[in-house]
């Protein structure tokens, strides 16, 4: 997605081109003043989760071999069902909430059970996650790379020493967000994590350090159930579709705006429809982010084609399912057959902003798996 950006007048009307408005409002793409740094660190119960920007550098992550967890687990999931948790449903086709379930003490057999819960209901809340909050970065960043190897964000914050955090924080920011919606009409942007790479996540994790009591919630979509709502001859229209996908303006908004980069763009072709490895379902891997084009397509093709599936996809609340979020909640979801949004709707035009404080932990899966495969 292009950047936006904010032109003025000087007195002689020489126009002056500002700082772009950053498209992700929820994502700080730089670092922050001395000043700044000290006030927000107050502010949290967690500064050791603050986002840094080390120059560090990522060559490529290079192929390699993916091993679905959930295709090892016992469908009973007996490790992970166990006496004493209680499990309810967001929605009836979508989104778990498991209580009663402490990840820091989970078996690998029972992250086996997990992964296939997340594959099957595409979303699972975990609550009251205070230890495994304790657990600490590094600890944190092992659990997850039993779901697939860890993704390092080329663009924003992170944390000192542990590049697959991406750090999602947002405090103040009264005039960025004036600016904001200064020109976009919404602060939602669906898409899927990080899929412009040769093997995008497959299972993803956020975990909330601190959020407004009310507000801040996370939508997402079912592109599978968005599939089959779709007429057979449309499906076979876009099964053989590919997409292009590139980090490519996101580097370049970055680069504009003085921010770090610590990876050269990566550009690959997937296909629109993908086929998903444990349930089977055809999901529609598509997002208003990454994708430039469709391969064989004319830009005014890929636009109207794209905008019908993105308007179809979020416009359609009978799969989709809304997550409120608590304080030291997980969230583990499915990148593969989901779309996900954060609203920004935790703030007021006085005090600006209310803090909402989340990591991400991506884990890399398996190359996108075509309907004809």
């Amino acid at each position: 997605m292009s950047s936006t950006m904010t032109v003025s007048k000087t007195s002689d009307s020489v126009a002056t081109i500002e700082r772009p408005i950053s498209y992700d409002i929820n994502l700080p793409y730089t670092a922050q003043s001395k000043e700044e740094k000290e006030r927000v660190a107050k502010g949290t119960p967690y500064p050791q989760y603050l986002p840094t920007w080390d120059p560090v550098w990522f060559d490529p992550l290079p192929a390699f071999t993916f091993d679905d967890p959930a295709l090892r687990a016992d469908p009973s999931k007996p490790n992970l069902l166990k006496p004493g948790m209680s499990m309810s449903d967001i929605t009836p086709k979508m989104g778990t909430i498991l209580n009663g379930v402490d990840l820091s003490a989970l078996t690998n057999a029972g992250k086996d059970e997990l992964a296939l819960l997340v594959a099957q209901r595409k979303i699972v809340v975990l609550p009251a996650q205070d230890a495994f909050f304790d657990l600490g970065p590094e600890r944190q960043q092992n659990f997850m790379n039993y779901f697939g190897k860890p993704n390092y964000q080329p663009v924003s914050g992170s944390l000192k020493g542990f590049p697959g955090f991406h750090i999602i924080h947002r405090d103040g920011n009264k005039d960025e967000l004036a600016s904001f919606f200064s020109q976009k009409t919404t602060s939602c942007l669906w898409h899927q994590d990080v899929s412009y790479e040769r093997q995008p996540p497959g299972y993803v994790m956020l975990g909330l350090l601190q959020g407004p009591e009310v507000g801040g919630d996370t939508v997402f979509a079912a592109t599978d159930e968005a599939y089959k709502r779709l007429s057979p001859a449309f499906q076979s229209m876009i099964n053989p579709i590919k997409a292009i996908h590139s980090s490519a303006n996101m580097i370049s908004h970055t680069r504009a705006l003085g921010g770090v980069i610590r990876k050269d763009p990566v550009q690959f072709v997937h296909p629109l429809v993908r086929v998903h490895p444990v349930t089977k379902e055809r999901c529609i891997f598509i997002n208003g982010e990454f994708i430039t084009g469709f391969q064989g397509m004319k830009k005014p093709e890929f636009q109207a084609l794209s905008d019908f599936l993105l308007n179809h996809i979020t416009t359609g609340h009978d799969f989709q399912a809304r997550v409120r979020w608590q304080p030291k909640s997980v969230v583990i979801f499915d990148n593969r057959n989901t779309l996900h949004t954060a609203i920004v709707d935790y703030f007021d035009e006085e005090n600006g902003a209310k803090p909402r404080h989340i990591f991400r932990l991506a884990a890399m899966a398996e190359v996108p798996i075509p309907v004809e495969a």
